[in-house]
């Protein structure tokens, strides 16, 4: 036994490096985006025509491999009058993925939103072309 930290063993820089398995096949993680994206796309900010996904206000989606979804989102402002609700509208529209066991959604506010994280189907949709 030695008094070096684990990692700088070689063993533990080996395991370390090898790309890690997921339980999740990689057809049932495509299908599991693409139904995430459609269910993300069914809410919408109420004062703005578009929906979150397309107005980028998703920054981070992800599944681990008991299918528990864990989602980063911010808002337009941060004063918006549904801070408090969008984010259990999120975990609503995700839970109801087939497949997905649990869904958390966490506001974030770095990087601020701004209009350039907007799709280009949001800016059309918005007249801001």
């Amino acid at each position: 036994m030695t008094d070096d930290p684990i990692q700088d063993s070689d063993a533990f820089k080996e395991a370390w490096a090898e790309p890690q398995k997921s339980a999740l096949s990689q057809a049932e993680l495509d299908r599991l985006t693409e139904d995430l994206i459609g269910a993300l796309k069914t809410v919408y900010d109420p004062e703005i025509p578009v929906d979150i996904y397309e107005l980028g206000l998703i920054y981070r989606v992800d599944v681990n491999d008991d299918r528990d979804v864990v989602v980063d989102m911010t808002l337009t402002a941060p004063g918006c009058p549904v801070a408090g609700e969008m984010p259990g509208w999120v975990e609503t529209a995700v839970e109801k993925v087939e497949g997905v066991r649990s869904a958390k959604a966490n506001l974030v506010f770095d990087p601020p939103w701004d209009a350039s994280k907007m799709s280009d189907e949001a800016k059309l949709a918005l007249n801001m072309f």
